[in-house]
């Protein structure tokens, strides 16, 4: 059958969609969310259907979102020529996985190749994601969907013997460890590539607060380059398509917080393969406040963890940090900025958490790679830190993903004050990085909170517990409504 192209200009992510009247549906015999094999002269492409009844468009007129509009090359009034497509395989496949059965190598990466290729809709990632949540995900399911994600997106490949890298599950606010650690790493002389996520829920990824001092979207081949030349790079990993699989899933996943084991493991993970990781050091916070609510349950992520990375072929250790109050004083993109380069700057006025945890996981990740003996990598990370080598080597890896020049905080500040003396003997993580994020943040990176008292300080009623930036009057204002809540505990 032939269609006329219309063009829709409205953006809709990755999914190639066609937009027909109720009629033209009937005609071809098609109900929302089927496909069609959409060919313009030498172009085709697969489109999941949409079915309009507003009269809006004419019989035997497709409407095309700007994405399928681009890749077909359409212009107004085009013929299309459309057929049935046959459902993808993947489809099939997640229908048994909801049944219980384990996939095989085969199957899962059918899966993944059908996400990337965005031939599945978010309604068939979903059910892949609730499959893989209700029945959860082998060892063996696990390893493989973790190669296969990996190996359908771009790779980094490094020719040495020892490449190293971190990750922390989240869930702390201003935990900025990652831009102090790498550098540490880095200035010792172990290739550290590190890719980071922005934030979905917090006031700031590592990606985030890293844009505010240099360009985070780079490609592969520049990726490399720096590499080679720094040893080293901080960057976001949506833009070097490392795992554009991940990104898709973690989309769906998001609005109902489900996040199956199997399928967290193999999306952190699966980074670390893209970049040909030997040796890489896992951080996971536990608390009441972030993702992994206990030791115990911390302890048995470490098992899993360790696990998968012997059947990658990578060295994996795994640290559990206590996770029940922020991380430095800044929680915003320019506020966590300052505080790493203060750390790195060996600064008197550092926040002092921020650089004992940071030492202390570089010093771990020291001796992992043989860097250092057993119980001397604390040693070996401070002494770096406090030479200038760490701040020489960030400055090294700012320039070369191109350096910028540090925005201003937000201008306008509200200071949360203790309503009563005594000790604040809890704080509410995700309160507070709610607070920062109404506030603006990351979107508006100069926004956000600094800590001024932190979980064991004993305060004055009138003390200033934390300061709220925004850029606006009506982000503060929401911002203070927010604060309201019971955001510190004093006793």
């Amino acid at each position: 059958m032939i269609l006329k192209a219309r063009k829709i200009p409205i953006k809709v992510g990755n999914k190639f969609i066609m937009v027909i009247n109720q009629r033209t549906a009937h005609m071809i015999d098609v109900q929302p969310g089927d496909r069609l094999s959409v060919k313009n002269g030498s172009k085709r492409i697969t489109c999941i259907i949409d079915v309009t009844e507003n009269g809006e468009f004419k019989d035997n007129e497709a409407g095309l979102y700007i994405e399928t509009w681009n890749r077909l090359g359409a212009k107004h009034g085009d013929k299309l020529s459309v057929s049935l497509a046959e459902k993808p395989a993947a489809n099939m496949y997640i229908r048994e996985k909801l049944e219980g059965v384990e996939l095989n190598k085969e199957k899962i990466d059918a899966i993944v190749k059908d996400i990337v290729n965005d031939d599945l809709s978010d309604v068939e990632m979903t059910y892949f994601v609730s499959a893989c949540y209700i029945h959860g995900l082998s060892d063996e399911e696990t390893t493989n969907l973790t190669k296969s994600i990996a190996e359908h997106g771009n790779r980094i490949k490094v020719n040495k013997k020892i490449v190293a890298d971190k990750h922390c599950i989240g869930g702390v606010p201003g935990n900025r460890t990652t831009m102090i650690v790498i550098p540490i790493i880095a200035a010792a002389g172990i290739t550290i590539p590190k890719t980071s996520s922005r934030a979905i829920t917090s006031p700031s990824g590592t990606a985030d607060t890293m844009e505010v001092l240099c360009n985070v979207t780079n490609d592969a081949k520049k990726l490399k380059k720096i590499l080679e030349k720094v040893g080293a790079f901080i960057t976001w990993g949506g833009g070097v398509d490392l795992a554009a699989a991940d990104d898709r899933l973690i989309r769906v996943r998001h609005p109902m917080s489900l996040d199956p084991k199997g399928m967290m493991l193999a999306s952190i993970m699966a980074k670390k393969y893209a970049v040909g990781s030997t040796h890489v050091l896992i951080d996971i916070p536990y608390g009441p406040q972030v993702k992994t609510k206990t030791l115990q349950k911390a302890n048995e992520l470490k098992k899993d963890f360790e696990r998968l990375g012997k059947m990658l072929g990578m060295t994996v250790k795994v640290i559990a940090t206590e996770g029940n109050a922020p991380i430095g004083r800044g929680i915003g993109p320019v506020l966590e900025a300052i505080d790493v380069m203060q750390v790195l700057e060996n600064d008197k006025n550092a926040p002092a958490d921020l650089r004992k945890k940071a030492i202390y996981m570089a010093g771990e990740l020291l001796e992992l790679c043989g860097k250092s003996k057993k119980g001397q990598g604390g040693k070996l990370a401070a002494s770096l830190l406090a030479s200038g080598a760490a701040l020489k080597k960030m400055n090294d890896i700012i320039d070369a993903q191109g350096r910028k020049k540090l925005p201003p905080v937000g201008k306008l500040t509200y200071a949360a004050i203790a309503k009563k003396s005594g000790k604040i003997t809890a704080i509410d993580n995700k309160l507070i990085s709610h607070v920062a994020r109404v506030a603006g943040a990351p979107k508006n990176s100069g926004a956000g909170i600094a800590i001024n008292k932190n979980l064991g300080d004993r305060v004055v009623k009138g003390d200033t517990l934390y300061t709220i930036y925004a850029e606006n009057k009506e982000r503060l204002h929401n911002a203070i409504e927010e604060s309201g809540r019971n955001v510190y505990t004093i006793n």
